[in-house]
Parts: structure tokens; sequence; C-alpha cells
């Protein structure tokens, strides 16, 4: 039986909260730290389920890391050289951050590895990087369901000319761009169709900021020198997640006085950081400053836009939808949302339905129309993190939300109901 978690009506926000790392920089920070030479102070590393599952594979690789504070992490590099036994098992739960890269790089080892997950990880795509990666001489088995989790990795990947498809996730491309550069042969990456373009960028420079070379033409086509080695830029920190960000600018936008967040800026290398021009463009005030971003609330309008960038936050932008001048709001080119966590544009779909609004779901996109009047509902997360924290946003229409296994944000953000609850005022 799930836990349930009510929330009563706001009648403002207002307050300021300093942001946990972001999770997609924590994990890639953390395996680029693995593979490096020398040793990586990891500076606010996020504490969340899927960084741990991280931290435990990596453990059962032989690498040696010391996580204290709960936000600092030393990891000591192997140069890719992990030490562990032959056959030995990966679960890594639901976290697709770790599963995607940590598979492209066992795939260079010579020793046999499972790599395994939950039950939804078991249901997400991996395909199209097993594909590619046996194009590049892997030995990769599917040991259950074909082109889905678990899969038995025995090395022999080698680099050369790999055709790969980004269109499911942008992941995939993820993950062989970071094994590439330790390959034996130069390595040619061909993509066709690309989502989420701005996590290959985060990707990219990262892959820069750690030491090696990747030449990106006009993300058709990536050219990886072989034998690089990962080198440690000694310190790195991680910035605050924007995606995280984004549940509080949105509630600031529809109920804030205002509310400042710290641990961003506008030179932020995650994606999600366009979601501030969002927020300005439905009618929300924005403020940066040199390590912040302050929210101010406006009168809200409906809009149209191709969230293919920015999936996460396309979500919580679904639920601003409800607080609009009445006018709808069109979210395009998600797809994406079908092979994530759960499927997302079905569930979102089916929950908001529930409070009142009009939806017009298809194959990749979602139009909003906000209710006349918002009913009290339980709802359904889906063991969903980004869904429960979406929908707490519904205490701000003076109803209140009962939301199902809200213990389902630990994915991500285990602290998040509590900085959430510090901002609103009853």
């Amino acid at each position: 039986m799930h836990s349930l978690l009510t929330l009563n009506p706001i009648s403002e926000i207002c307050g300021s909260i300093n942001l946990p790392g972001s999770k997609s920089i924590s994990n890639r920070a953390l395996l680029l730290s693995a593979i490096s030479q020398g040793t990586t102070y990891i500076k606010n590393l996020l504490y969340s389920d899927d960084i741990l599952h991280m931290l435990q594979a990596l453990k059962m690789l032989g690498i040696k890391y010391n996580f204290t504070n709960q936000t600092d992490c030393i990891v000591q590099g192997c140069e890719n050289i992990f030490q562990y036994q032959s056959g030995i098992s990966l679960f890594l739960g639901n976290a697709g951050t770790a599963v995607r890269p940590l598979t492209a790089i066992l795939a260079l080892q010579n020793k046999k590895i499972i790599i395994t997950g939950n039950h939804r990880m078991q249901e997400r795509p991996i395909k199209d990087l097993i594909d590619a990666l046996i194009q590049g001489g892997s030995d990769i088995k599917y040991l259950n369901k074909k082109h889905y989790l678990p899969i038995q990795v025995q090395g022999g990947f080698r680099g050369g000319d790999i055709h790969i498809h980004g269109n499911i996730s942008s992941q995939f491309l993820t993950a062989l761009l970071i094994a590439s550069p330790l390959a034996m042969l130069d390595t040619k990456i061909i993509v066709s169709g690309l989502v989420s373009k701005p996590y290959v960028n985060m990707t990219l420079k990262m892959m820069t900021d750690f030491g090696v070379t990747v030449y990106n033409d006009n993300y058709k086509i990536f050219t990886i020198p072989s034998n690089q080695k990962y080198q440690s830029p000694g310190e790195y920190f991680i910035e605050g997640d924007v995606s995280s960000a984004t549940y509080f600018l949105a509630a600031a936008a529809i109920k804030g006085k205002s509310v400042k967040l710290y641990g961003i800026s506008q030179e932020s290398i995650q994606g999600d950081i366009c979601f501030a021009n969002v927020l300005k463009k439905m009618g929300a005030e924005i403020i940066w400053g040199d390590n912040y971003i302050k929210c101010i609330r406006g009168s809200l309008s409906g809009i149209t836009l191709d969230a293919n960038n920015i999936p996460d936050a396309a979500m919580t932008i679904a639920i601003l939808a409800l607080f609009t001048d009445g006018s709808s709001t069109t979210i395009n080119n998600i797809y994406n949302w079908r092979v994530k966590e759960t499927d997302r544009l079905y569930a979102m779909s089916t929950e908001l339905k529930k409070i009142g609004a009009i939806i017009q779901e298809g194959r990749d996109y979602i139009v909003i129309t906000p209710p006349k009047k918002f009913i009290y509902s339980y709802i359904n997360t889906y063991d969903d993190h980004r869904i429960a924290m979406c929908f707490s946003l519904l205490a701000l229409s003076n109803q209140s939300v009962t939301i199902i296994n809200p213990e389902c944000i630990s994915k991500t953000f285990p602290k998040y109901f509590y900085e959430f609850h510090k901002i609103s005022h009853f």
C-alpha cells in the first residue's frame, strides 16, 4: 500500500532556496572522474537514488571514493581499467543516466558483466545504443527480452564508423561519445535524428573539462580521435539542478510574491535553463543575478511551443497551463515523454483530466485547456518523481491535492517537499 501526502491550499509563495546539484551533471561527473587519470574533488554532488546507484556500481567496479556531507565526493580515477570479477551483476534501479553510459564504458572492458535495473528500467529502450556498440565490435547479449535489460556485456568495443539513432533518447549518443575517446580506433559517429540536444551539449562540455577532444559537425557527425585519456580537472563543481528549479519558479509565477533560487546562472550548461524564457513568454517576471534566478508572479497566458529540447521542464509547463487566463497551451514534439520513468504523455493526460482540465493527447503532443474549476483528486504518480513534483503545484489552485507515493521523489530530489513547504505560506 502506497503512502499519501495531502497538500493544503497555499495562499502565497515567497522565499529562497539553495538548489541541490544537477542529476545529469552529477552522474556524468562521477563516471568521468572514475575513468580519468588523477583524483577529482566533486563539489555539490546531488544526493539521490540515481546517484547512489551510480556510486554503488562504481564501488563494485573497484573505484575508490569518499562521499562526505552528502554533497562532496573525492573520486580516485582508474584510467578506465576497472578492477572487478568477471560475471558480476550491476543493478541500477531506474537510473538511465547510469545504465546508458556505464553500458558503453563497460563495452571497452574484456570481462563479462551483467547490467540490469528495476521493472520500469527493463521496459525502457536500449536497442539503439546496443546496436551502435555492436557496430563498434562489442559483444553484448540480451538475457531476457530482446532490445531491453538485462544485458550481458563482454568487451570488444574498438570504435570505427558507427551509425546511431538519436530520436528516442540523447543518452544513447552521450554514452557512445563518452566511451569513444578510449577506443583503439578513431570513431566517427553518424547520427540520424536527435532529441534533447542540450544534454549532448552538456556531455561535450564535460568531456572537454576532463581533457578529451571531440569534433562536432552540426550534430550530424562526431569525430573522436582514438586512444585518448581522460584527465581529472582536480576540482569539479556541480551547478544547481535546473529541472528541479522549474517547480519553484513555476510556483512563483502562479502565486509568488517572489522566489530566489541560488546555484544557477544564465551560463548554465543545462538545457532546462530555457524554461526561464518560457516563463517570461507566459507572463512571469524573471531577474538574473550572478549565481541566482528570481521569479515574480505574472498574469499567465497559454502558449504553443516545441519542447523537444526541454522534455523535463515541459512537464512543469503543462501544469503552468492550468493557471493561465483560460487560453490553451500546446506542447509539441515530446514523443520521448513516452519512454521515460513512465509513459509521461499518458500519465500527465490522465491525471490532468482528473482535476478538470480539458486534454487532447496525441502521439507526440498534448493540448491543455485550464479547468473552469479545480477538482480535488488523488494523483497517481506512476512511481515517477517528476509527476509527484509537478502535481504538488495544484495546491496553488485554492484546492487541496493528495499525492500517492510521494517518496518516489527520492530518485532525484529527496528534500523536495521540505523545500516546497519552506516557501509556502498558508
